[in-house]
């Protein structure tokens, strides 16, 4: 017979699993991750570490270094995305110049530095400088006529379409994962799913080209929802340098929360916005300690951009204008926001003025419209119908874009329209009940721009379902500090009508219609169903896959794990008896297995796999058993069979559990998948069970 004794005395029947093996707790692509298990795993690491901290200098200092790895990771998480957001913004600023002509002193110029060397530039001719030529000059030495704007439109639409071609060519053949804005992944994926390659270098390098290609192009999309990709992937590469973050996926995903807070920062010049707004729309858990890191990285990433300053207006972004307390926006809606001063041409701005009329310039009362400002409503009219045509399908196509800039945009030409109504209503009908107590004749009342930055904002938050966060995000924006009643009123109303459509966001949308494995928080489950009525098998079906404590083969385990592709088996005493111990997972079966092969002498293919402590009693010259323990879950989440589903429903969500098993007195009836449970969700709401793809 064979005693534990003798297997412990013996240096060739060692316990293999004593020590750790390689890959052990890593996932394969299209999993789920555990999220108990990785809290677990990290909270022994922690341990471990501070228990050996005492025996000497060296460990202490290895403790700290541990310690302080997060910060690490945060600082060169901020720099690298400020820089890249930097190198970006300047790229696009020359190669949208680029479609117009060149700059003959230095090519690599946009035209307004090309400009910035010329003394010959005055305020009235601020758009022409010697050194800058338009292409028909270059080409055919001519600057005016049919001719030279022909090749003109002709060279900017050539090479706006190579941009395009170029880009989706790129994320076609190099990376397919650099395509869309990438938010509705990275929320799958810090929910736990696992996409391997996804923010992986080559996705980092091509989705940043190409994001400079789109941009320049012109096409109807951002750069805001790409960029916090692109942070994403920064954050991915920098926790992989740090064995604490690489060999945990729970705590690799708190960094990624945090670098998402660094993209919103970089791409709004807004840094609390960024914080909100990953804790708020991407993250799934997200501790305070998270929140700190994200503010850190947020803060050194808005830090690393304005010290490139891409814009050369020593701001975070493009448009800077003023109302009562400065502000700036973003370049595609710029127009729409300015203020009507004494010197602006803008149609937008033409209203009949008395010539005689001697007021400070900033204090330029309502007036009636001119013929300038009914055309200008027009245009808007059908620029608004076709910026939304565009961007839907834009947003549609493979390549980088991000849909925060075009929604805004969209905002924004409403906002004016209805602002530029509001205004002409408070002219001619001042003594209305709505304007009487706040507007008399002659006053100041109405300033059409704001309303365009109030639709901005409706707009964006319908979009995307945002609150908190997109309200910080435009006082950041802004500076608008005197308008957050507004935005958070505009916020709120916009939120409650897109919920009356629907209650999903652009990016749940995304997400189911990809089929990724993602449980909103936000989704209410109120059906009365149980546990036994989800779980499998069901009746009719083949008996639960299990393995046995200490009565199956190596080989035995080997023909199971080929047979299914479960993501792990439940372990019981015998199958007669079906009484559960604990929960193995699959893919740390197959490696234990493959090297204990490798590394230990003895296992063959009828080994016997045990579970237990001790090894069984073994007849004489038996082959050396396999001790599994080591990979073996003993507290397994379970739940009775009468459990109700909407609380099996909420425990998935909180505790983000990969499977729940199903036990009557501690008898194994069944098992529930995460997979399950969103097809019972996506029948009970009267949707394909089937649309959940991925397992």
């Amino acid at each position: 017979m064979v005693n534990a004794g003798d297997m412990n005395g013996s240096g060739n029947l060692m316990d293999f699993l004593d020590e750790p093996f390689p890959d052990v707790g890593t996932y394969e692509d299209f999993h789920t991750i555990d999220w108990l298990r990785e809290k677990s795993r990290d909270t022994d690491r922690h341990r471990k570490i501070t228990s050996k901290s005492k025996e000497s200098i060296w460990e202490f200092i290895k403790s700290l270094l541990d310690a302080w790895s997060g910060w690490v990771v945060m600082l060169l998480i901020g720099l690298l995305a400020g820089t890249l957001a930097g190198v970006i913004d300047l790229a696009v600023d020359w190669m949208t110049d680029l479609k117009e002509g060149v700059c003959l002193s230095a090519f690599w110029y946009s035209h307004e530095q090309c400009c910035w060397t010329s003394n010959e530039t005055t305020f009235d001719d601020r758009d022409k400088c010697p050194q800058w030529q338009k292409w028909s000059e270059l080409l055919v030495s001519q600057s005016e006529g049919a001719s030279a704007y022909i090749l003109n439109y002709f060279l900017y639409i050539m090479w706006a379409l190579c941009f395009a071609f170029l880009a989706v060519s790129l994320v076609r053949v190099f990376a397919p994962y650099a395509c869309g804005s990438g938010i509705p992944e990275i929320k799958t994926i810090l929910s736990g799913f696992i996409i391997r390659g996804y923010l992986g270098k080559w996705t980092l390098l091509i989705k940043t080209v190409t994001l400079v290609l789109v941009v320049s192009s012109g096409l109807s999309l951002g750069k805001e929802g790409p960029l916090v990709h692109v942070a994403c992937c920064c954050g991915n590469f920098f926790s992989s340098l740090f064995s604490k973050y690489s060999k945990n996926e729970g705590k690799r995903r708190e960094v990624l929360s945090a670098a998402a807070a660094a993209g919103v920062s970089v791409a709004f010049g807004a840094p609390i916005g960024g914080v909100l707004f990953s804790l708020e729309e991407v993250s799934y858990y997200f501790p305070l300690k998270t929140l700190w890191r994200s503010f850190f990285a947020a803060l050194v990433a808005a830090f690393t951009l304005r010290s490139i300053n891409p814009f050369g207006n020593s701001r975070l972004v493009l448009f800077y204008v003023e109302y009562h307390t400065p502000w700036s926006t973003s370049e595609l809606i710029s127009e729409l926001f300015n203020d009507c001063g004494a010197l602006e041409s803008s149609q937008l701005c033409d209203y009949i003025n008395d010539p005689n009329m001697t007021r400070p310039v900033d204090d330029i009362p309502d007036r009636p419209a001119g013929p300038g400002v009914y055309s200008a409503m027009w245009q808007l009219a059908l620029a608004l119908v076709f910026k939304i045509v565009i961007t839907i399908f834009t947003f549609g196509m493979k390549i980088p874009s991000g849909l925060f800039i075009p929604s805004m945009a969209v905002g924004a030409m409403a906002g004016r329209m209805v602002g530029i109504g509001v205004e002409q209503l408070a002219y001619h009908h001042h003594d209305w009940i709505i304007f009487r107590n706040w507007c008399r004749p002659g006053a100041d009342c109405v300033t059409p721009g704001l309303y365009a930055m109030v639709g901005a904002a409706a707009c964006l938050g319908g979009v995307t379902r945002m609150t908190v966060s997109l309200v910080v995000i435009m006082f950041e924006l802004t500076g608008g500090l005197e308008y957050i009643v507004p935005l958070m009123a505009a916020a709120v109303t916009s939120k409650w009508v897109a919920d009356a459509f629907g209650k999903e966001g652009i990016y749940e949308a995304h997400i189911h219609l990809n089929g990724y494995p993602f449980l909103d928080v936000k989704d209410e489950f109120t059906h009365r169903t149980l546990a036994t009525d989800v779980m499998r098998p069901r009746r009719g079906e083949a008996p639960l896959s299990v393995l046995t404590q200490d009565s199956m083969t190596v080989e035995d385990v080997e023909t199971l794990i080929k047979e299914t592709d479960y993501n792990g088996f439940p372990v019981v005493v015998s199958k007669d008896s079906e009484r559960l111990i604990g929960f193995a997972q699959r893919r740390e079966l197959i490696l234990a297995i493959k090297n204990a092969r490798q590394r230990q002498d003895g296992v063959v293919s009828n080994s016997i796999v045990y579970f237990t402590e001790d090894p069984p009693e073994l007849p004489p010259n038996s082959p050396h058993p396999l001790k599994l323990r080591r990979i073996l879950n003993l507290s397994p989440f379970t739940v009775t069979d009468h459990t109700p589903m909407e609380t099996v429903v909420d425990i998935f969500r909180k505790l983000g559990l990969r499977q729940c098993l199903v036990t009557r007195s501690g008898r194994l009836l069944g098992i529930i998948t995460k997979k399950d449970v969103l097809r019972h969700m996506a029948q009970m709401a009267n949707q394909d069970p089937e649309s959940i793809m991925f397992n």
